[in-house]
Formats: structure tokens, C-alpha cells, sequence
């Protein structure tokens, strides 16, 4: 059983920067695809970033330029260096993780005040 740990969330002004990170446990096994998705309030979760394969990734236009998706593959780790951050950016974001099923981390809350 995969477990994601995420960390790095809080409070931050407009403008600032975070940045997340997701360490996944419970397999020996290299996860390929892994990423970060996020649920603002009344809000579907919606994708934020994430590997599809090894080095190849995905973004949402709203956060292109801004957000950069890094991982360390030995340790099946995941970073989102986050930039120049919104409001529209507050949510609560999601590790995920892809090996032969879907996986998710509780969640971190980002708010971002104007």
C-alpha cells in the first residue's frame, strides 16, 4: 500500500512563493507518474502539475511560468516550486501518485491573501 506524505503548505501574500513536497512509502518500485492536483473551495480538483512518465509533465495554463514540477526519482519524491502565487491559487493541494492505482495524500492548504 502506497502512502504520500506531503508537506510545505501555509499562508503566504500575494506574489510570494512555496514550495511543496511529497515523499510516497510502501513500495519498493519506481513511480513513474506522480503529481500535484488541487481543490479550491466549492471547486472540482483540478490538476496543478504532474509527471506523466519519467521526465516528460503536464501543466495547468494557470500556473505555466510559475510553477515548476521537480522530483527525485530514487527517493519517489515530488516537488512543486511555486511562484508568484495568486489568490486564485488558494486551495487545498494534493500529492498523487499512479502505480497500478490511483493514490493521494491527505492534502496541504495553501492560502494565499491578497
Amino acid at each position: 500500500q502506497v502512502q504520500l506524505m506531503e508537506s510545505g503548505g501555509g499562508l503566504v501574500q500575494a506574489g510570494g512563493s512555496l514550495r511543496l513536497s511529497c515523499a510516497a512509502s510502501g513500495t519498493a518500485l519506481r513511480i513513474n507518474v506522480m503529481g500535484w492536483y488541487r481543490q479550491a473551495p466549492g471547486k472540482q480538483r483540478e490538476l496543478v502539475a504532474r509527471y506523466t512518465g519519467l521526465s516528460s509533465t503536464n501543466y495547468a495554463d494557470s500556473v505555466k511560468g510559475r510553477f515548476t514540477i521537480s522530483r527525485d526519482i530514487a527517493k519517489n519524491t515530488v516537488y512543486l516550486q511555486m511562484l508568484s502565487l495568486k489568490p486564485e491559487d488558494t486551495g487545498v493541494y494534493y500529492c498523487y501518485a499512479n502505480i497500478f492505482r490511483e493514490y493521494w495524500g491527505q492534502g496541504t492548504l495553501i492560502t494565499v491573501s491578497s
